[in-house]
C-alpha cells in the first residue's frame, strides 16, 4: 500500500477562515505568502508551471478555488468537484496550502488572506468574466492590504479545450454540431450577438404565478391509510410565469414591460416586486374574487423528487371590467415597445379581446400556449389568429393539431402557414430544437443539458431568449443554440431560484465552443 509522504495532502486543504489564520500568522514570522486564485477545472502543465513559478516568488504558496456552486462554465461543466480538484493542487509539492473560496471572485478571498503577493497568468484580464472580477478590481484589492501583482509567463492550455477534446461529456452527434456551430462562429461574433439584444424594448403579458416548494423527508406510507407521510423540512418560493420571464428578458434588454393580473384577494404584491429585476416595470390589474396564482409542489428533499403539485387560483377570464382595465393599460404601453411576448399560461387573464388587440397592435408577437393539469386540451395555440414567432412544446403543438402520428416538420410548416409565423420552434426536451422559417427551412439543435435537477422553468427561460433572437432576426443556428444553452442552464436550478443572465451565458458559451 502506497501512502503519500508528509504531510499529507489532506492536512494542506483548509477551510477558508483557518487559511485566513493561518497566512496572518506566517506572516508576523516574516514569511513572504504568495496567493493565487482560479477553477482549476483540470490542473494540466501550464497549471503546474505557473505555480511553481508562484513559489519562487515568496515562501509560501496558498491556493483557493472557486467554489463548485458558483462555476459559470456551462452545462457539462463541472468536470471535478471542490474537493477533488482542491486535493490536485495540494498533492503537488508547489503548493503549501489549498482552500475554497466564498464566491468565484479573486479580490474577495485577497481582502480576506491579505498576501504579500498575489500572482496571476499573463492572460488573465482575457479571463476576468469567468471569476467576475476585472484586473482593476483585483489589482485594487491586492493593494489595499499592501500587497503586489506579478504575472507569470508561462505555457498556456485552456482546461475547457482539454476536456472538451479528451474527456468529452457530450455524444458524438454534439460534437460534431458543435464542431460545426464553431466554424460557422466565433465567441466574439456570438458575443455581439447576444448583445445586439440590448435595445430592444419588451412587453410581457401573461398570468404572474408563485411557485411554492414544501420539502419533506419522506418517511413511508400511512399506518392507517393509503397516502404517503413526510416530515416537513423547509419550504422556498419563486416569482414564476410571467414574472420569471420578464426578469430572464431583464437580464439581456434595457427595458421591459410585464403586464398581468394579481388576485385581489392575498395579492402577493410586495412579494413579486420584491423579487422583480430593476429595469422591469409592472402593471398589475386585479382580478376579482381570486388569489395570486400559486403552485404548490410537495417535494422529497434528497433528490428534488415532485411528489405531489397543488393549484391555488381562480381559473375563469377575467371579469369585462377588468379586461377593458387591461386593455387599456395594454393600449397605453404599448406603443413604447418593439416586440410582445404572451405567455399564456391559460389560467384566465388572456381573453378572447386581449388576443384580437395583440394581433392587431402588437409590433412583433411571440407566442406560447402552455398545456398543464388545468387546461389541458382546452388552450392550444389556435386560440392565436397570428403570432411573428411562436415557441412550443411538441406535445403542445401535436395537441393544438389533433395528431400524435404525423411527422413533426409537417405539423410545424402547417401551424407557421396558418398563423404567417416568420419563424416557430419546437422544444423537445433532451433532445433539443427543431426550428422553421419558410425563408430558411428547417434547422435541429441538440439539447446540451448533462444535469437535470428540476424542469420546471426550463420552458420559460428557452421562450424568453428565442423571443428576443426571433424579434432581433438572428440566424435559425444561433437561435437554437442559445435556447439550448439556457435550457440546460435552467435545468440545473431548482424551479426559478435564479433568472438567467447575460454573465451566465456567455461563459459557458465560450467554454462549451473552446
Amino acid at each position: 500500500m502506497i501512502t503519500p509522504s508528509p504531510p499529507d495532502i489532506h492536512d494542506k486543504i483548509k477551510p477558508l477562515g483557518e487559511l485566513v489564520d493561518e497566512v496572518a500568522r506566517l506572516k508576523s514570522t516574516g514569511s513572504r505568502v504568495v496567493h493565487s486564485h482560479g477553477l482549476f477545472d483540470l490542473v494540466h502543465p501550464g497549471h503546474v508551471r505557473h505555480l511553481a513559478a508562484a513559489k519562487c516568488a515568496g515562501d509560501i504558496l496558498a491556493v483557493t478555488l472557486v467554489p463548485d456552486r458558483d462555476v459559470v462554465k456551462g452545462p457539462h461543466r463541472l468536470a471535478f468537484s471542490e474537493q477533488l480538484r482542491a486535493e490536485s493542487l495540494a498533492a503537488l509539492q508547489y503548493v503549501d496550502f489549498v482552500a475554497i473560496g466564498e464566491s468565484a471572485s479573486a479580490a474577495a478571498v485577497i481582502r480576506q488572506l491579505k498576501p504579500n503577493i498575489y500572482v496571476e497568468g499573463h492572460d488573465a484580464a482575457a479571463h476576468a468574466a469567468s471569476t467576475f472580477d476585472a484586473a482593476a478590481e483585483v489589482e485594487a484589492a491586492v493593494h489595499a492590504v499592501g500587497g503586489h501583482v506579478q504575472r507569470t509567463n508561462e505555457i498556456q492550455f485552456s482546461s475547457s479545450e482539454l476536456l472538451n477534446s479528451f474527456l468529452p461529456v457530450y455524444p458524438p452527434h454534439v460534437h460534431e454540431y458543435l464542431r460545426g456551430l464553431r466554424r460557422r462562429y466565433t465567441l466574439d461574433d456570438l458575443v455581439k450577438m447576444v448583445d445586439s439584444l440590448k435595445n430592444l424594448r419588451v412587453m410581457v403579458v401573461g398570468e404572474a404565478i408563485l411557485d411554492e416548494y414544501v420539502y419533506g423527508d419522506v418517511l413511508g406510507k400511512s399506518s392507517k391509510e393509503p397516502i404517503l407521510a413526510m416530515r416537513y423540512a423547509s419550504q422556498e418560493t419563486h416569482a414564476g410565469g410571467s414574472v420569471v420571464i420578464a426578469n430572464h428578458l431583464a437580464q439581456f434588454c434595457d427595458s421591459v414591460q410585464l403586464v398581468t393580473y394579481l388576485g385581489d384577494t392575498d395579492s402577493q404584491e410586495d412579494f413579486i416586486r420584491e423579487h422583480l429585476q430593476p429595469n422591469v416595470e409592472p402593471t398589475f390589474v386585479l382580478k376579482p374574487n381570486s388569489p395570486t396564482i400559486v403552485k404548490r409542489r410537495f417535494v422529497e428533499n434528497y433528490q428534488v423528487t415532485k411528489l405531489l403539485e397543488v393549484y391555488e387560483m381562480n381559473d375563469a377570464p377575467l371579469p369585462a371590467e377588468t379586461d377593458r382595465l387591461l386593455l387599456g393599460q395594454l393600449a397605453e404601453q404599448l406603443p413604447a415597445c418593439d416586440a410582445v411576448v404572451a405567455a399564456d399560461y391559460g389560467h384566465g387573464l388572456i381573453t378572447p379581446a386581449t388576443v384580437e388587440f395583440l394581433d392587431r397592435q402588437a409590433p412583433f408577437l411571440s407566442v406560447n400556449t402552455q398545456i398543464n393539469a388545468a387546461n389541458n386540451g382546452f388552450h392550444t395555440l389556435s386560440k392565436y389568429p397570428r403570432a411573428d414567432y411562436v415557441c412550443v412544446h411538441e406535445g403542445e403543438i401535436r395537441l393544438d393539431q389533433r395528431d400524435q402520428e404525423t411527422d413533426i416538420r409537417d405539423l410545424v410548416e402547417r401551424v407557421a402557414n396558418r398563423m404567417t409565423a416568420q419563424t416557430l420552434m419546437v422544444t423537445r426536451g433532451k433532445y433539443g430544437t427543431l426550428i422553421y422559417s419558410p425563408e430558411q427551412g428547417f434547422v435541429e439543435s441538440p439539447g446540451l443539458a448533462v444535469k437535470v435537477v428540476d424542469r420546471v422553468g426550463a420552458g420559460d427561460s428557452v421562450l424568453a431568449i428565442s423571443s428576443l433572437c426571433a424579434a432581433q432576426s438572428l440566424p435559425l443556428d444561433v437561435t437554437g443554440f442559445l435556447a439550448n444553452m439556457v435550457g440546460a442552464q435552467a435545468v440545473t436550478i431548482v424551479g426559478n431560484r435564479t433568472s438567467i443572465s447575460r454573465d451566465q451565458l456567455i461563459p459557458s458559451i465560450e467554454s462549451v465552443l473552446k
